[in-house]
């Protein structure tokens, strides 16, 4: 593969001291890509940005209705949330309404990723639970369905249990990959991750937001699933963060969802497109500078959406004392 000149630049100063390369994939809802960047068949794992997809079995199933689930804690099941109180409060609100609780999560247990939070708890000596786990909410979706379909509970993480299979299911058929060609790993928080080229991603979340063709059942749970975002986008990460940000700016005109080492996967419902960048060598700090980029490019975002992502766009860098001695910028043209 050669080089990428689609890239991220971190400065100290005047001299680019880093830089990250950047693949991107854009397609229609029948797969065929529109833009592309760096090597846009790029391979690589889904990690968070599945989740949206992977919550598609917990509404087709029933469980959601059958448990009662509103749009906020369907929106959770979709999270990489902060950790913040009120996700707390709605993931243990889907344990109750199974007749679960935290000790039923096999996430593991983390501290918030919103510092105040953080600070705050370890000022009262309070140690993080699983309910603080940024997974917990799709951890509790996984558990909503295993409680529906009157599986164990016990082994819920292993790919041969019902849920997990389900949700490879609604992965690959959204993704338009068979299940024996689907690259398969284990995520951050213990559960089968899905590895894919990223067109392949980009087409389910294409499908996400224009749902027309697939089967009625499965376009109504896209659909649910997009207006749970868009009514509740602080539940998808937390008020800080770009993936709130994001649909909040836009007022639900785009939907995305950031995963680990470096992901970014989204749908723009209205045009029928999904989007899907990813950093080559994982740097978080590149991510939501190139994200931006792009749309902007791609006009996708107006330039007053852009102004308001500026913090995003073009991050400083600090140092210790909180000198701000550099600047994150995307430098490329697609």
């Amino acid at each position: 593969m050669k080089p990428s000149n689609t890239i991220v630049r971190v400065y100290r100063g005047s001299i680019t001291e880093s830089i990250h390369r950047v693949h991107l994939a854009v397609v229609n809802t029948q797969g065929a890509l529109l833009h592309g960047a760096g090597d846009p068949q790029f391979l690589t794992f889904a990690r968070s940005t599945a989740k949206l997809i992977q919550a598609l079995p917990v509404i087709e199933s029933g469980a959601a209705d059958h448990f009662g689930l509103g749009d906020a804690e369907i929106a959770l099941c979709c999270a990489s949330h902060n950790g913040e109180a009120e996700h707390v409060s709605a993931a243990r609100g889907i344990l109750g309404k199974l007749g679960f609780h935290h000790e039923h999560l096999q996430c593991g247990a983390h501290e918030p990723y919103h510092a105040p939070t953080a600070q705050a708890m370890r000022e009262r000596g309070e140690a993080p639970t699983t309910l603080h786990n940024n997974c917990s909410g799709k951890h509790s979706g996984m558990l909503a369905l295993c409680a529906h379909l009157g599986a164990s509970p016990d082994t819920y993480m292993s790919l041969q249990h019902p849920v997990q299979q389900l949700m490879l299911d609604a992965v690959c058929a959204m993704s338009d990959i068979p299940k024996s060609q689907m690259e398969l790993g284990i995520d951050g928080c213990g559960v089968p991750v899905f590895g894919m080229p990223i067109p392949h991603l980009a087409l389910a979340f294409a499908r996400l937001g224009s749902p027309e063709g697939l089967p009625t059942v499965r376009a109504n749970a896209c659909q649910r699933i997009v207006a749970a975002v868009q009514k509740y986008p602080q539940f998808l990460a937390g008020n800080d963060r770009f993936d709130t940000q994001l649909i909040k700016v836009t007022q639900g005109r785009i939907i995305g969802k950031m995963g680990a080492e470096g992901i970014f996967a989204l749908t723009v419902p209205d045009k029928g497109l999904g989007f899907v960048l990813k950093i080559e060598d994982g740097n978080q700090r590149a991510l939501y500078p190139a994200v931006i980029e792009a749309l902007k490019q791609l006009n996708l975002l107006t330039a007053a959406e852009v102004g308001e992502l500026a913090a995003f766009h073009t991050p400083t860098v600090h140092n210790w004392q909180g000198t701000e001695v550099g600047i994150i910028r995307p430098d490329f043209q697609l």
